[in-house]
């Protein structure tokens, strides 16, 4: 195809952000809500860009050389990525799930890198974007192995992905009460994930399946080969050892290993990346050496100590799962002398009809835990606050942050959980 000629000009570099130097790049200007990217293109070039794909016509008449036309830049993006990674002979694991997808793929990338030159996606690209570009960054002979998020709230996305990736590898984390609005209900949820399962049984792939999440063996049963995790019976067994102050665990041939994660609810994610290298024959002492090394980044189920209390932050992301997980788990937490609980959580967004359901399902479980100071934030949270008596509400997060002003909190154990557009990681300065 004559524009992976102009890709492999540009050394394998694409952009699709005029803003941005492009040394040499292939320009893909794509359409926004609000912008049309063929209008950004001729900036691109003067920064740099070698070529640049538009849907502008006339525009790409003006000079052939340097401008490619396709009726949707996006969608040639997305085939060029398709076109690139059929060049890469090398195993692709795709990983998706309602909660801790990028967890375990970061977990896991760590592991297989003990043994191969991996590629894994970056931060949260892992959309109908951010997939395509992760793949056209694959190099043959540089990188003998590939992990790719992939993310979704709707049906049909993950099997788009799978077109382009063609893994030949898939792990789903679990399936949980995530993007309910977009893919109709739990049910939805699940029929979205499992396309990743789906792929791969037409394809006579290779399924990791969490036998702790009672939907995925369901969903696995097409696919010829099932490795599962991590319980006694499953291919891989992998023990929970201790869930304070950190995780520990057991591999199969008997190694321990103490990691720098909290909470329980990350013991399916690291058994995922332990049966997944063991599966490529990586030693298991390697294994425990990669896990014990990992230490969570960008919000997510951080432990850190400010000058005044110890906090978890986990506020990259929240849902009805991910939530109930997490203050389940903040809740059995010991404290130590002197110490007592906080937790600080905010709206949980995509639920669509169910919303105010959750919401309220919600407070009714953080009524029944031992958890002295709630503060809940932000509107849809208003179905939460009437549960009990001891849960300060607050419509935004100013509110919240002056009343965190006038009491401060010292000597406590700080949960601080919410969906991403809450961004309650900008309370952690008062906390």
């Amino acid at each position: 195809m004559l524009l992976y000629s102009h890709y492999l000009a540009a050394g394998g570099h694409v952009s699709t952000d005029s803003r941005q130097h492009q040394p040499g790049t292939l320009f893909f200007a794509l359409n926004g809500p609000s912008f049309r990217g063929a209008d950004f293109a001729a900036q691109a070039l003067a920064k740099g860009a070698r070529h640049a794909v538009v849907d502008d016509a006339q525009l790409a008449a003006t000079d052939p050389a340097r401008y490619t036309f396709a009726p949707d830049p996006l969608r040639a993006l997305q085939e060029l990525a398709r076109h690139h990674r059929q060049q890469c002979a090398i195993p692709v694991l795709a990983i998706t799930g309602s909660n801790g997808k990028t967890t375990t793929k970061e977990l896991l990338t760590a592991v297989l890198a003990q043994q191969f030159r991996v590629l894994a996606t970056v931060g949260n690209f892992n959309n109908h974007i951010g997939v395509p570009l992760t793949l056209l960054r694959l190099r043959p002979g540089e990188h003998e192995f590939a992990v790719i998020e992939m993310g979704a709230n709707h049906q049909r996305e993950i099997a788009a992905y799978c077109e382009w990736a063609q893994p030949t590898h898939g792990l789903i984390t679990n399936i949980g009460k995530a993007h309910l609005e977009g893919f109709g209900g739990p049910e939805g949820v699940a029929k979205g994930k499992g396309e990743l399962f789906d792929y791969l049984a037409h394809d006579r792939g290779v399924v990791f399946v969490n036998t702790l999440d009672p939907k995925l063996p369901g969903l696995a049963a097409a696919v010829p080969t099932r490795l599962t995790y991590p319980g006694p019976d499953d291919t891989y067994p992998v023990t929970l050892l201790a869930t304070e102050p950190t995780l520990a665990l057991r591999l199969p041939d008997g190694t321990d290993v103490a990691v720098q994660l909290t909470g329980d609810y990350n013991f399916p994610n690291l058994a995922a990346a332990a049966a997944v290298g063991l599966h490529f024959n990586i030693p298991p002492q390697k294994i425990a050496a990669a896990l014990a090394h990992y230490n969570p980044q960008n919000n997510r189920s951080q432990l850190l100590r400010t000058p005044h209390n110890e906090l978890l932050l986990d506020a990259y992301n929240a849902n009805p799962s991910s939530m109930a997980a997490a203050v389940r788990s903040f809740a059995a937490r010991p404290v130590a002398a002197g110490q007592t609980k906080l937790v600080v959580l905010g709206d949980m967004f995509e639920l669509g009809e169910d919303s105010a359901l959750e919401h309220q399902q919600l407070g009714q479980l953080l009524a029944r835990l031992p958890l002295p100071t709630i503060l809940l934030i932000g509107s849809e949270m208003a179905a939460a606050a009437s549960a009990a008596d001891h849960i300060q509400y607050f419509a935004t997060k100013a509110e919240a942050a002056e009343w965190l002003r006038q009491h401060p909190v010292r000597g406590q154990q700080v949960l601080v959980k919410g969906s991403r557009g809450m961004a309650l990681e900008t309370l952690v300065e008062l906390l």
